[in-house]
């Protein structure tokens, strides 16, 4: 879920951002980062915000 609403919107994106636009909490949202970093599945492009790794 978060990274289908990271790939729509196309831009990098904080977690905070990713709350809002998926509905889920704050702390789900970080649980979900942190997995899909050591997936490898999100690269950060500039400090804070995310991006799908695939373009």
């Amino acid at each position: 879920m978060v990274l289908e609403a990271m790939k729509k919107v196309g831009e990098p994106l904080n977690a905070g951002k990713v709350a809002e636009l998926t509905g889920l909490v704050r702390k789900d949202v970080d649980k979900a980062f942190a997995a899909l970093k050591k997936d490898g599945a999100i690269v950060s492009p500039v400090r804070c915000k995310w991006e799908s790794a695939e373009k």
